[in-house]
C-alpha cells in the first residue's frame, strides 16, 4: 500500500459512504418545511428542530450513510410556498453531527454564498464534531432570487462552475496544506491563506456534486467524490448507462473513481392499490401545481424544451418527491424498486416520503428489515 492509499484509508475509517454495502442510504431535505414533496396533504413535514431531528436520528438507528440537507433561502410560491422554512445547512450539519454517531453529515453549500475561507474552516469543525463524517455538497446556484438576496447577479451557467473550480480548489488547500499561501485568482483573493487544525478526515473531507450539465459532470469528475444525478428515465437499461456514463467519464478524463447517487421517493400501503390511492391524493388532488409552476420555470424548463406529456410528467415527479425514482407500492415492491437502483449501478439513493417522520418510522419498522434480508445492507 502507498502514502496516497493509507492517507485515503483513514477517512474510509470515519466515513461511512466508503463501507461495502450493495446499496448505501440517505436522507434528502429534511431539514425544510415539506420535505421533498410540493404537497398540502395532510401530515407534511413541519420545519421544527426535534422533526428533523427525529429523522436523522431514525436514519442513524438504521446505519443510513448520508443526511443530505438542500440549501433553501427561499421558497418557491404558489400554494404551500415550498420549502420557504429551513434550516441553513452548515449550522443543521454541526448540530445534527452532535445527534448521531454513524451517518455522513452533509453541508448543502451555494458557492456564491460562503467564502471558501468561511466554508473550510465550517467545514473543518463538523468534521471534528462528527468525529470525521462531514461531506461538502457543492451547489453552484441557480434559483436566481435566492442568490439575489446576497447582493450579487446569478452568473451564467458557465461562469458558475468557473468560480465553483477556483472556490473548492481553495478550500482542498486551506484543508490540506501547512505553510501559508497566496492566492490570486478571478474571483477570490487570498494573502497568507492558511487553517488549523485540519480536518479529521484524509486527505480531506469527502466532495460530493450535483452537476447534470455536461460542464457540471465535468466539474464532478475531476473535483468530487461523489455524483449525484437525478434521473429522466426509469427502466433499469436506461440508469444502468446513465450510472456507467458518469463513472467512465470521470475515468477517462481524470483517471478518477466516483461514486454514483441518486434520490427515490416512497409511497408505501398494505396494498399497491392503498399505495396509489395515497399517491392520486397527494399529486392529484392536493399538489401544489402553481408550486411546481414557479419551479420549472425558475428552472428553465418550457414546453418548447419537452413534449407536453413528458414536461407534465416531470411536474407530477417533482411534486412528489423532487423528481426522484418513483418507489410506490406494498414493502415487498418498495424493496424490490431498491434492488432495481442496486442492479442499475447506484452506490446509493436518498430517501424521502410524503410524510416523512410517519412514513420514515413505518420503513424502519417493516420495510427495513426485508431490504437487510434482500442483501442490500450487509
Amino acid at each position: 500500500m502507498n502514502q496516497e492509499d493509507r492517507i485515503a484509508e483513514q477517512r474510509h475509517a470515519t466515513n461511512p459512504l466508503f463501507n461495502g454495502r450493495k446499496l448505501k442510504l440517505g436522507t434528502f431535505c429534511s431539514n425544510l418545511s415539506g420535505g421533498c414533496t410540493m404537497s398540502e396533504a395532510e401530515g407534511m413535514l413541519d420545519c421544527d428542530w426535534p422533526s428533523t431531528a427525529r429523522l436523522a436520528q431514525m436514519s442513524d438507528a438504521m446505519e443510513f450513510e448520508a443526511l443530505v440537507p438542500v440549501g433553501r433561502w427561499k421558497g418557491f410560491g404558489g400554494n404551500t410556498d415550498f420549502n420557504a422554512r429551513g434550516f441553513e445547512c452548515y449550522t443543521w450539519a454541526a448540530g445534527i453531527s452532535a445527534l448521531t454517531k454513524y451517518a455522513s453529515v452533509f453541508a448543502t453549500s451555494h458557492v456564491p454564498t460562503m467564502h471558501p475561507v468561511m466554508a473550510a474552516k465550517q467545514a473543518m469543525t463538523i468534521d471534528h464534531i462528527s468525529g470525521g463524517r462531514f461531506t461538502l455538497n457543492i451547489v453552484t446556484g441557480w434559483f436566481t432570487p435566492e442568490i439575489e438576496m446576497f447582493g450579487a447577479p446569478l452568473l451564467d451557467h458557465d461562469r458558475r462552475y468557473d468560480m465553483a473550480a477556483e472556490w473548492i480548489t481553495i478550500i482542498k488547500r486551506l484543508w490540506t496544506e501547512d505553510a501559508p499561501f497566496d492566492h490570486d485568482g478571478e474571483f477570490y483573493r487570498i494573502r497568507k491563506g492558511t487553517m488549523q487544525p485540519k480536518p479529521l478526515q484524509r486527505p480531506h473531507p469527502v466532495v460530493m456534486c450535483a452537476g447534470g450539465s455536461e460542464r457540471g459532470r465535468a466539474f464532478t469528475a475531476k473535483y468530487a467524490d461523489v455524483g449525484f444525478t437525478a434521473l429522466e428515465k426509469h427502466d433499469l437499461d436506461s440508469m444502468r448507462a446513465r450510472v456507467d456514463a458518469h463513472r467512465k467519464y470521470a475515468w477517462d478524463e481524470n483517471h478518477r473513481n466516483i461514486q454514483v447517487w441518486t434520490n427515490a421517493y416512497i409511497f408505501q400501503g398494505e396494498t399497491e392499490k392503498e399505495a396509489r390511492d395515497y399517491y392520486q391524493y397527494c399529486v392529484f388532488e392536493k399538489g401544489d401545481w402553481p408550486g411546481v409552476e414557479n419551479l420549472v420555470s425558475i428552472m428553465g424548463i418550457n414546453s418548447q424544451s419537452f413534449a407536453p406529456n413528458l414536461l407534465a410528467k416531470l411536474k407530477e415527479h417533482f411534486i412528489a418527491g423532487w423528481n426522484g425514482y418513483p418507489l410506490i407500492g406494498t414493502k415487498d415492491q418498495i424493496v424490490d424498486g431498491l434492488l432495481t437502483l442496486s442492479k442499475a449501478g447506484f452506490d446509493g439513493t436518498l430517501l424521502s416520503w410524503p410524510r416523512y417522520i410517519d412514513g420514515m418510522a413505518e420503513f424502519q419498522r417493516v420495510t427495513y428489515p426485508l431490504v437487510r434480508q434482500a442483501g442490500l445492507r450487509d
